[in-house]
C-alpha cells in the first residue's frame, strides 16, 4: 500500500497536480527540531564546573549531575586530589528514614553543602525544614537542632559612615556634615547646628545633583549623586547634562486599560544635542565652590574613576569621534586638572576592551592601548611617564582578572597568541608588572573561563569548543604546568539521543588572505548524495560577532533548525570582532552598511565547493538586531544569491540608532565655524532603505513594538521604502516585545518561514504589477 501511495504522489507531482513543496511540507518532521533544542537536551550534558570554596581553606566542593543524579566531590587544592563526599543511594535511604519521606537518589535534590569554621569532617544540609549533619569520615547523618555558629573576623572595611538616620543623609567620614539633594540641587547640613545650606542653584531635570533626573521638581529631600572625597570636607559632584538631547517615543499597545506612551532621551548620530559633562567641587567648611575646567574636545565624553587616590580624582575624557583619549588627574583642593596620558587612536579606539587601573594609591597606572595594532597593557608612573609594556605585542589582551599589587603580577585574558588555535578562543596568562615572567595558565585547545580561589593561589579552568564538551582542570598558579584534571569531556548521553556536534571550519575572507572561523550545523541524518539549502545566521559586530565558542548544544536554535533539512552556518566577517586586533576590528569604518556582505557570500560559496551537498540555488539568511540589518543589506546587495531572509529588530537606518554606535564605527565629520569657533558634527550612514528597489527574494521583517534599543521606526521606514518600490514582503510586529524578541513563537516563525520558502521554494512574483 505504501508503494502505491508513493507512485500516486509521484504521478501527481510530475503532472503538476500536487505541488512538491506541499508534499514535502507534510513530511517535514517538526518534532525532530524540538527534540534537539537546548531545553530538550538539558540535563544530558555537563556545563562548566562550578566550585564552592570552603572559607579559609584550600578546599572546595563541586557537583556533577549525570543521569539525573548529583554527585558531590571534595577537592584538596594543595594536593590536587578529590574524593566523593557521599554515596547518593545510602544518603537517600538515610534521609528517607529520618524524615519519613521516600526519596530516590534522583529525587533527593541537594544543591548546597555548608562547612563551618574550617572543619572538613562535617557538612550540613537542609531538607524538609530540618537541619542535617553529615559525618564525612563515617558516612553517618543525623538531624540537629542548630548548625555551628560562624566565627566572623573583623574586616575593618575603612569605609566612612556615609548614611545617617535618613536614607538620603550622606555623611562625611568624621560625621560632621551631611549632604543631600532637593529640587535637583545640592544641600549641605551641619550635624550639630542642623543648619541647611543650599550649595547650588543650577540643578534642573536632566542636569541634576540628585538621583532623580525626571522632569518634575520635588521639594522632598532625597539622595544626592555627589560624594565626599576621602576623609576630607571636600564634596565632589559629577553631572551629565542631557537637557539638549531629543526624545524618542514608543506606544505600549498592550497596556491596560488603554495604550500608554513611553518617551525617553536618545541622541542619534550627528545630533547637535548630546550629553555634556560637568565637575564641581565644594568645600564644606567654607561653602565655597572650587572651579574645575575639564573641557578639551567638543562634545567630549567623560568617565570618572572612584578608586582610592588620596587628594585626587582621576577621569577619562574622550573625543566625540572616539579617536583621542586622555587620562586626567584632578587635585581636589585646588581644582587643577593635569593631563597624564593622551593617546590618538586611528580611526577609533576599541571602546569595549579599553581599560585602565590606578594602583598603589595612584602612584602607578596600568593603561590599555592598541597603538601596536593588537591590544596591550602598559605601565606608567604617576606623572604619565611610560615605564614598560606589561603584556606582549603579539596578542590582544582583555580583562585583568586579578591584580596583585603586593607581588606585582596580573592574571589577564588574551587572544590570538596560541599558534594553530582559533584566535577567538580565550586563554589566561600571568605576567609581572615589569613585563617579565609571562606564563600561560590555561592550556588546552578551546576557549577558557576561570574561577579564582579567594586567596588567588589556585584557579579552576573550564574549557571547551562547540565540538568538545567542557573539560575542567585545577591549576596552581605558582606552578601552572602541574595541573589536575577534575572532569573530562563527555557527550555520550547526547550521542545516545542521536545528537552530533557541529563542524568547525576555517576559510579565507573575500580578500583570499584573512582567516575567518565559523560553525556549520548539519542534519543528523545527512545524506551527502542529496542537495540541502544553506542558511547563514549573521551578526556583523563590530563589538562582537556573537558566534559561540564554548560548548553549547543549540546556540540560537541553529542546530535544531538544521534538523528540518538545512545546512546552517555562523561565520564571522572582517570587522565583526574586537578581539582580532585594530585592523580587523576597524575594517568596516566608513562603510557601516556593506562591510560584512562580501565575506558572508564568499564563505557560502567556499563551503559549497568544499561540501557538494550544499545547494547554492537555495540560500537563506537571517539575523537579529545588527544581524537583521545585515540580512536585508545582503539580500538587497546580492538579490540573485540570497533567496529568503528573516530580519528581526534590525537597525536598517543607523542614522536613527544610538549616537556612539554610528559615530564610532562609521565615522563622523567635524566643522568649525570660523566666526563663532563652535564645532559642528555631521554623520551620514548609508541605509537599507536606499536599496529597497533591489529586492527579489522572500523577506520577512520582524520588530517588537516597544524596542528601546532599535526603535521599531527603523523597520517601519524600511517597510515604507519597500512599498514605494512596489515590493512584496512579510512583516510581523510583536506586541509588547522589546529588543529581545526571542521567544518560542519567534523561533518557530523562523522555522516555518524557511521550510515554506527555502526548503520547498515556489515561483513567486515579488514585484507588484500595477494593472491599468
Amino acid at each position: 500500500m505504501k508503494k502505491l501511495y508513493l507512485k500516486l504522489f509521484s504521478f501527481l507531482f510530475l503532472a503538476g497536480i500536487f505541488p512538491f513543496h506541499s508534499l514535502c511540507q507534510d513530511y517535514v518532521n517538526w518534532n525532530v527540531a524540538e527534540k534537539y533544542t537546548a531545553d530538550s537536551l538539558s540535563g544530558h550534558y555537563r556545563s562548566s564546573l562550578s566550585a564552592t570554596w570552603i572559607p579559609d581553606t584550600h578546599h572546595f566542593y563541586y557537583a556533577i549531575e549525570k543521569k539525573g543524579m548529583r554527585r558531590f566531590y571534595l577537592v584538596d587544592a594543595t594536593k590536587g586530589k578529590k574524593k566523593l563526599l557521599f554515596d547518593n543511594k545510602r544518603l537517600a535511604e538515610d534521609i528517607s528514614r529520618l524524615t519519613q519521606t521516600k526519596y530516590t537518589p534522583e529525587e533527593l535534590k541537594i544543591y548546597r553543602l555548608d562547612f563551618y569554621n574550617k572543619d572538613l569532617s562535617k557538612f550540613y544540609i537542609r531538607k524538609n525544614n530540618k537541619n542535617f549533619e553529615y559525618d564525612v569520615n563515617t558516612g553517618k547523618i543525623k538531624i540537629v537542632s542548630t548548625v555551628p555558629e560562624v566565627k566572623k573576623k573583623s574586616t575593618g572595611s575603612g569605609f566612612p559612615a556615609i548614611l545617617g538616620e535618613k536614607s538620603w543623609e550622606k555623611y562625611s567620614k568624621d560625621n560632621k556634615f551631611y549632604i543631600y539633594g532637593r529640587d535637583h540641587n545640592l544641600y549641605l547640613s551641619h550635624k550639630d547646628t542642623l543648619e541647611d545650606i543650599q550649595l547650588t542653584t543650577d540643578g534642573e531635570p536632566y542636569f541634576s545633583y540628585t538621583s532623580n533626573s525626571s522632569e518634575k521638581r520635588d521639594t522632598a529631600c532625597c539622595y544626592t549623586l555627589a560624594r565626599w572625597i576621602d576623609d576630607t570636607h571636600i564634596i565632589f559632584a559629577f553631572r551629565e547634562d542631557k537637557r539638549a538631547i531629543k526624545t524618542m517615543t514608543l506606544v505600549n499597545s498592550l497596556a491596560n486599560p488603554r495604550p500608554t506612551t513611553d518617551t525617553y532621551k536618545m541622541p542619534m548620530p550627528g545630533d547637535s544635542g548630546v550629553s555634556q559633562y560637568d565637575i564641581a567641587l565644594f568645600n564644606a567648611d567654607t561653602q565655597e565652590k572650587i572651579p574645575v575646567s575639564i573641557a578639551k574636545y567638543p562634545d567630549q565624553k567623560v568617565d570618572i574613576s572612584y578608586s582610592s587616590t588620596p587628594g585626587y580624582v582621576f577621569f577619562i575624557r574622550r573625543s566625540r569621534p572616539a579617536d583621542y583619549i586622555d587620562l586626567c588627574r584632578l587635585d581636589i583642593h585646588t581644582g587643577k586638572v593635569e593631563e597624564l596620558i593622551s593617546e590618538h587612536c586611528a580611526p577609533h579606539m576599541n571602546i569595549q576592551l579599553f581599560k585602565y587601573h590606578l594602583i598603589n594609591d595612584g602612584k602607578e597606572i596600568i593603561w590599555w592601548s592598541e597603538r601596536n595594532g593588537k591590544g596591550q597593557y602598559f605601565l606608567y608612573d604617576n606623572n604619565g611617564n611610560l615605564k614598560n609594556a606589561i603584556t606582549p605585542p603579539d596578542m590582544v589582551a582583555g580583562t585583568i582578572m586579578k591584580l596583585d599589587t603586593l607581588n606585582r603580577t596580573i592574571i589577564v585574558e588574551g587572544y590570538g597568541r596560541e599558534k594553530g588555535i582559533n584566535p577567538h578562543y580565550r586563554f589566561f596568562y600571568k605576567v609581572n608588572l615589569d613585563g617579565k615572567g609571562f606564563t600561560l595558565l590555561t592550556p588546552g585547545n578551546g576557549t577558557h573561563s576561570i574561577d579564582l580561589s579567594p586567596d588567588g593561589k589556585y584557579l579552576i579552568d573550564n574549557y571547551s569548543r562547540m565540538d568538545m564538551p567542557t573539560a575542567s582542570q585545577l591549576i596552581k598558579i605558582a606552578s601552572p604546568k602541574k595541573n589536575t584534571v577534575l572532569e573530562e569531556s563527555d557527550d555520550s548521553e547526547l550521542r545516545e539521543l542521536g545528537w552530533k556536534p557541529p563542524v568547525l571550519f576555517q576559510i579565507k575572507a573575500a580578500d583570499d588572505s584573512t582567516d575567518l572561523y565559523g560553525i556549520m550545523y548539519l542534519p543528523f541524518n545527512l545524506d551527502t548524495t542529496r542537495l540541502y539549502p544553506i542558511i547563514t545566521n549573521v551578526y556583523p559586530g563590530p563589538q562582537d560577532d556573537q558566534i559561540p565558542r564554548a560548548f553549547t548544544v543549540d546556540d540560537n536554535y541553529n542546530q535544531s533548525l538544521a534538523q528540518l533539512g538545512f545546512v546552517v552556518i555562523n561565520v564571522g566577517s572582517r570587522g565583526s570582532s574586537q578581539i582580532r586586533g585594530r585592523d580587523f576590528h576597524c575594517f568596516g569604518y566608513g562603510n557601516l552598511r556593506d562591510y560584512p556582505l562580501a565575506d558572508d557570500k564568499h564563505a557560502i560559496e567556499t563551503l559549497a565547493r568544499r561540501y557538494r551537498f550544499i545547494d547554492l540555488d537555495r540560500v537563506g539568511i537571517y539575523g537579529h538586531s545588527g544581524g537583521g540589518f545585515q540580512t536585508v543589506a545582503a539580500m538587497l546587495t546580492y538579490p540573485d544569491f540570497y533567496k529568503v531572509g528573516i530580519a528581526a529588530s534590525g537597525n536598517h537606518d543607523n542614522n536613527l540608532y544610538i549616537q556612539w554606535w554610528g559615530e564610532t564605527y562609521h565615522g563622523i565629520k567635524s566643522h568649525t565655524d570660523s566666526i563663532t569657533g563652535k564645532t559642528f558634527f555631521t554623520c551620514k550612514i548609508p541605509t537599507n532603505n536606499e536599496l529597497a528597489k533591489n529586492l527579489k527574494g522572500r523577506l520577512m521583517l520582524i520588530t517588537g513594538d516597544v524596542d528601546k534599543n532599535v526603535h521599531p521606526s527603523t523597520t517601519f521606514r524600511l517597510a515604507d521604502a519597500l512599498m514605494k518600490a512596489d515590493k512584496r514582503f512579510d512583516m510581523m510586529v510583536m506586541p509588547g516585545m522589546d529588543h529581545g524578541v526571542g521567544n518560542t513563537y519567534y523561533y518557530n516563525l523562523i522555522r516555518y518561514y524557511f521550510v515554506e520558502h527555502l526548503l520547498n521554494p515556489k515561483k513567486e512574483h515579488i514585484d507588484i504589477i500595477h494593472h491599468k
